[in-house]
């Protein structure tokens, strides 16, 4: 089987080594070395080439390496290929700890340490117990719902929003458009982990953030482009927010002399809240291929168009 690779960061070498293991008689590919493209069987790729898949004669899956799809909304796949995203449980493991990093560390109120450390002072803040503090969680997908239940097992209070409303056992979960504003008025820190789509670009605006708590925090981990951060940076700057933790921004990154570097309060990550684990991941993908071959349906299958 020959497959073509393409990632913006991820290792090939460890990609290689680990497909190699599930499959060990794989013809191993990175982008552009395609070599004759109709000898391609599959592709792990974070974008299919551009122009389109002519002349790929025997493709018969293309496979994310990303757990979202937005990138390829609009991509010509012709018309029957399978399409997957990736959920695997890397992926997942690495999601739930930076979910759970932020949500502790604006929980505990470690922003306020720093600040006093700065300033010398040495003063203990009441701390408010897990059971007293809910944390909301937009999006109980396959990200989503993992975290909502690690936030529920170190003993938080967890709220859910999502547009289907589907139950997480010990999750109190919010639906559609008429559960937000319950879901904001009960959420004291909200973590985004949406799907990028049309009903989301520019979600997060004045008007979310006015509907969350005084002294409440939010978390992005989701998708840039949901975020208005000019009205994140208000909130901050009135306090209406207390602090705010963002892993994606639009555009990424920033320009060096972009405002968002200076916000009060709030903390960046370089898009890096979780990535796959070529371990883990090489099975879900070659078992992905497997399905395919034995026409079976896939894992995470993506509607192209």
């Amino acid at each position: 089987m020959r497959l073509l690779f393409q990632s913006d960061s991820a290792d090939p070498a460890r990609w290689e080594a680990a497909l190699r293991r599930v499959e060990p008689a794989l013809d191993f590919r990175v982008w552009p070395d395609v070599g004759d493209p109709a000898l391609v069987d599959m592709m792990l790729v974070l974008r299919p080439p551009p122009g389109g898949l002519a002349g790929y004669d025997r493709l018969r899956l293309v496979h994310l390496i990303s757990a979202g799809a937005d990138q390829v909304k609009d991509y010509p796949f012709p018309p029957g290929l399978p399409v997957a995203r990736l959920s695997e449980p890397g992926q997942v493991a690495g999601m739930v700890e930076y979910v759970l990093h932020a949500v502790l560390h604006h929980h505990r109120d470690f922003d306020l340490y720093a600040r006093q450390q700065a300033a010398r002072i040495w003063e203990e803040v009441p701390r408010v117990p897990a059971a007293q503090r809910t944390v909301g969680v937009m999006g109980l997908g396959a990200l989503g719902t993992p975290v909502a239940r690690a936030l529920t097992g170190l003993g938080f209070a967890v709220h859910g929003w999502s547009r289907s409303g589907r139950p997480v056992e010990g999750v109190t979960v919010h639906a559609g458009a008429e559960g937000m504003a319950g879901f904001l008025a009960a959420s004291q820190i909200v973590v985004a982990l949406l799907p990028l789509s049309p009903e989301t670009v520019g979600l997060f605006d004045d008007r979310f953030f006015a509907a969350m708590p005084p002294g409440s925090f939010f978390i992005n981990a989701g998708r840039g482009a949901q975020l208005d951060m000019a009205a994140l940076a208000r909130a901050l700057v009135s306090g209406h927010l207390a602090g705010a933790t963002l892993d994606v921004l639009s555009p990424e990154p920033p320009a060096r002399d972009d405002p968002v570097w200076t916000v009060p309060n709030l903390r960046l990550t370089p898009h890096i809240a979780t990535s796959p684990d070529p371990l883990t991941a090489a099975e879900v993908v070659i078992g992905n291929y497997r399905r395919v071959l034995a026409g079976e349906p896939l894992l995470t299958p993506v509607t192209p168009g």
